[in-house]
């Protein structure tokens, strides 16, 4: 193990960066215990002359603990599921996940 992939699993180790959750692949299934971090960035649109600032929640998640997530995954944090929205994008270590999940209905 390189020393990058020691310090992203030091990262998720700690918990006051990273937490608990429940991955499951499609949505269905008792699916599996991962380590995530979330990150809530405003996106900034255009609308001809004008600009909305529209919130977004990002997942990460390690490739170590989920292969290939995909867009219809859910997440389940604290009792809250979340649904994966679009298909995720790996670092550039390709030893992360981000993936953009929508808030529950």
């Amino acid at each position: 193990m390189d020393v990058f992939a020691v310090a992203t699993d030091a990262l998720f180790a700690d918990p006051n960066i990273a937490g608990d959750a429940i991955w499951r692949a499609g949505g269905i299934g008792a699916g599996t215990a991962v380590r995530i971090v979330t990150r809530r960035p405003d996106q900034v649109a255009g609308f001809s002359d004008s600009r909305a600032v529209l919130p977004t929640m990002l997942i990460e998640v390690r490739r170590s603990e989920v292969a290939e997530p995909a867009s219809g995954d859910t997440v389940e944090i604290d009792g809250e599921t979340f649904e994966v929205i679009a298909a995720p994008t790996v670092d550039s270590l390709r030893l992360v996940w981000a993936c953009e999940v929508a808030p529950p209905i």
